[in-house]
């Protein structure tokens, strides 16, 4: 989504194209796009790349006023003067006396906000569904995908596909967090609930990938997707242009396929696998199927032979060209070295972490500006230092790694400076924007309070009470951990609006989610695609709550517009849902049991060593 403003003109929107079904599909600049003039925006200059919606206060209000008593309205002037002075004496005391315990805390409960963000995991599931889900306006759904091979995985979003790219990376991103902080889930509960979850994405990722056969031993391939957008131009049923429940299905819905120079989407289904056998790691079978799949397909993706081509999985029409307009992918080596780097925890293989810090600098540099310092499902260079810092903290593996370990630390310090600095961008409500000209801003403060409390943790364990700057500041644990929660607490409800952006959290939250299964009535009777049609262009409340749902956000004002029609303010995703479990689990309070509390390894909440389960002998 892109603005243009010219001198004496009306601000102009500039997009692809709105489907049927209100996806709005982005446009990087005027030339490869339609124009919408909406004369909606305020004549003001903004240096941000987007316009948005009008503040919600007026600019000016006129009143009359008449005195009758001059020497009484002196006196009302005088009081008013006196009080106005006190109120702003005590706001600086406040803000000046030093207060250890300010914006320390949580504001919210963690507790139900995570296991709210879980269940709707539960709800995006396709395939059929255990008899103890949690869901209950949920049904089996998508029974045929694949000729019955590709039953099972979740929908993305609020439409029927499944996307393979982005489940991946919620996979990852998930089996991530039970890594670090399983103490903390176990303690409130949910650690059988998460593996279930990521169980659920692992089974289905390991369908996903076709071994060469010994008929034809330099073929295999990769399935990128479950459904289509307007597969059939002559047909008015399809994912586009039917707003109907999974469950009603009864359109075609293709597959697509990728042959293994889809580098990124292999790379990201080899760092899901990996990630996964580490959480299954006490059920060995399993596990190490995982861990086989992954080693099979990374060997074939990275291999050295002539003619072989690696690419991104978007290139290609047959393979990505659907995805292209939601999931597109910028670069493929950011993937690979995740994978390599996921690869080595799972099996303590040093070849893979040769690869992974052989190729890091290849990831840096194909690194696009505008994703610089953000983990989400196209970029991944963030988050793989984290994790190589993470190795030079805890598991110093020495020569020849020293230079890609040292540079990974650094990068991670600086990503930590850029949050905390003056010149970020932020709402006035404090809502950082790490990509200021786009809409749907939780996804990236998700993984970047994710991210920051989980290295606070990692300097507390050392232990260091800070690190350094580039232009010789600093920065302390807590400060870290202030932003974090901060972020947080302004996703729940802390905000100009007041409003939670996870549904059911809080007393106020989105109620017309962009979501098919959420707004069409679980009534036990079939609804077509214009009964559907109905229900999304209705101003009622969705008929269904969808429970832990974190929605896109709300614009550079932190305005929220809570409309159906408008998914780029309305609609939840798997991948940001993602990042928002793994930010609650962050900074959810440590265990307070005395068996817990008697390990240092889980004083903050977090396994140092359990990634490194698999690490024994370390052979150069």
């Amino acid at each position: 989504m892109d603005t243009s403003e010219t001198r004496g003109a009306e601000p102009t929107l500039y997009i692809h194209s709105i489907s049927p079904a209100c996806r709005l599909l982005p446009s990087s600049s005027q030339w490869n796009s339609i124009e919408v003039n909406f004369n909606l925006f305020p004549q003001t200059r903004n240096t941000w790349d987007y316009e948005s919606i009008p503040s919600r206060f007026s600019k000016s209000a006129d009143f009359k006023l008449t005195v009758i008593n001059k020497k009484n309205f002196k006196r009302f002037i005088y009081a008013s003067l006196a009080i106005v002075s006190l109120f702003i004496i005590l706001c600086l005391l406040l803000h000046f006396l030093p207060n250890k315990n300010r914006h320390r805390g949580a504001t919210k409960d963690l507790t139900l906000a995570l296991k709210q963000a879980l269940i709707f995991f539960d709800a995006q599931k396709s395939g059929v569904l255990p008899k103890d889900n949690m869901v209950k306006f949920r049904g089996d759904s998508g029974l045929e995908d694949g000729n019955k091979s590709l039953v099972g995985g979740f929908y993305d979003s609020g439409n029927n596909i499944k996307f393979s790219f982005p489940t991946a990376y919620t996979i990852t991103l998930l089996s991530w967090s039970v890594i670090e902080y399983h103490p903390k889930y176990e303690e409130i509960g949910e650690l059988d609930h998460i593996k279930s979850i990521i169980r659920w994405g692992s089974d289905y990722l390991l369908k996903l990938f076709i071994h060469p056969n010994e008929t034809s031993p330099g073929s295999a391939t990769l399935f990128s997707q479950v459904g289509a957008m307007s597969n059939n131009k002559t047909s008015t049923e399809d994912n586009d242009n039917c707003w109907q429940r999974p469950e009603d299905m009864r359109y075609t819905r293709p597959v697509s396929s990728c042959d293994l120079n889809a580098s990124d989407l292999a790379g990201e289904i080899i760092a899901a696998l990996s990630a996964a056998s580490l959480v299954f790691k006490e059920d060995n079978k399993y596990s190490t199927n995982l861990t086989k799949t992954a080693m099979e397909l990374f060997d074939i993706v990275t291999k050295d032979d002539p003619g072989f081509v690696q690419g991104m999985y978007t290139t290609k029409e047959e393979c990505g060209g659907q995805a292209r307009g939601f999931y597109n992918s910028t670069g493929y080596k950011d993937e690979l070295v995740w994978g390599g780097t996921w690869l080595f925890f799972a099996t303590g293989n040093t070849s893979y972490l040769r690869y992974a810090t052989e190729n890091l600098f290849s990831a840096k540099e194909e690194e696009v500006s505008v994703d610089k310092g953000i983990f989400y499902w196209n970029n991944k260079f963030t988050a793989n230092t984290v994790l190589l810092t993470r190795l030079r903290f805890f598991k110093d593996l020495g020569y020849p790694y020293e230079e890609s370990f040292t540079s990974s630390t650094n990068n991670v310090d600086s990503v930590m400076c850029s949050y905390l600095s003056p010149t970020m961008h932020k709402t006035q409500g404090g809502l950082v924007f790490l990509k200021p000209d786009q809409y749907a801003p939780l996804e990236y403060t998700a993984t970047a309070s994710f991210l920051s409390k989980l290295y606070s943790d990692y300097l507390a364990l050392l232990p260091r009470s800070s690190s350094s700057c580039t232009d010789g500041t600093s920065f302390s644990v807590e400060t870290l951990q202030d932003f974090s929660m901060s972020q947080v607490n302004y996703i729940l409800g802390d905000n100009p609006m007041k409003m939670s952006y996870v549904v059911g959290f809080g007393n106020s939250y989105p109620i017309h989610l962009h979501h098919r299964g959420a707004s069409i009535p679980w009534d036990n009777q079939w609804h077509s695609c214009a009964d559907g049609s109905t229900w999304l262009n209705s101003e009622k409340p969705n008929p269904n709550e969808l429970l832990g749902a974190m929605v896109r956000g709300p614009d550079r004002n932190d305005m929220f517009l809570d409309e159906r029609d408008k998914p780029w303010f309305t609609e939840p995703t798997i991948s940001s849902n993602a990042g928002l479990v793994a930010a609650l689990v962050a900074l959810h309070d440590p265990p307070h049991s005395p068996a817990s509390s008697l390990n240092g390894e889980y004083l903050l909440g977090i396994d140092k060593s359990g990634i490194f389960h698999n690490i024994h002998l370390i052979i150069l």
